[in-house]
């Protein structure tokens, strides 16, 4: 795998798939990883994509994307420039998920803060990947069977990633993913949060 990047990234974005995380109603803290839909995988993307040992990534956002339902599809934001509040702990982080299931899901493309940096919508993968690209991000999917080549970016708008959680995108996802191109950390099929640390080590050591 070669990896080539020539860049000053303003800040990072990761777009969170969970095909069967719970949208809505009472979220089960001590299931996690069943009753809740795997929302411990999203909890743990959070904590990766946003923590540092001592302190916090400013320049990293996390867009979650609960599809299991009940009702429409939800997205959780956290901004890492700007959240206050949040610890670096699944279940701290799944506490604050469960908070905002317990809300009427937000119109489509209407962001609602719950607090500093803690926000959430409705919509799925295709509004997220709409209003990145009116930021001028430049975005990627995540896929082992995608290039193992990462190009030379400069971009001061930032760079995206898409990753999915235990299940493999759907045809819909991919559709809306359609033009993105799809980059791979190896063979291997890693989990996400795995992912997100070697994305950050390669862009850190640039």
């Amino acid at each position: 795998m070669t990896w080539i990047c020539r860049c000053e990234i303003m800040n990072r974005r990761f777009a969170i798939i969970g095909h069967r995380a719970q949208s809505s109603g009472k979220l089960n803290l001590n299931d996690l990883a069943g009753a809740s839909g795997r929302i411990d995988v999203l909890a743990r993307a959070v904590n990766t994509a946003l923590f540092l040992s001592h302190g916090i990534r400013e320049d990293s956002q996390v867009v979650l994307h609960l599809l299991g339902g009940p009702g429409p599809p939800r997205r959780i934001g956290f901004e890492g420039a700007t959240v206050r509040g949040l610890h670096p702990d699944e279940r701290a982080i799944a506490g604050q998920i469960g908070r905002v299931l317990k809300q009427p899901v937000p119109a489509i493309g209407q962001i609602v803060e719950l607090h500093s940096g803690f926000w959430h919508s409705g919509g799925s993968l295709e509004q997220t990947l709409s209003e990145w690209h009116k930021d001028g991000v430049t975005t990627y999917t995540l896929d082992a069977e995608g290039e193992d080549v990462f190009p030379s970016i400069a971009n001061p708008n930032g760079i995206g990633f898409v990753l999915s959680d235990d299940q493999p995108f759907s045809e819909l996802e991919l559709d809306s993913m359609h033009g993105l191109q799809r980059l791979s950390l190896g063979t291997q099929w890693l989990q996400g949060h795995a992912c997100i640390s070697i994305i950050h080590h390669l862009l850190d050591s640039d």
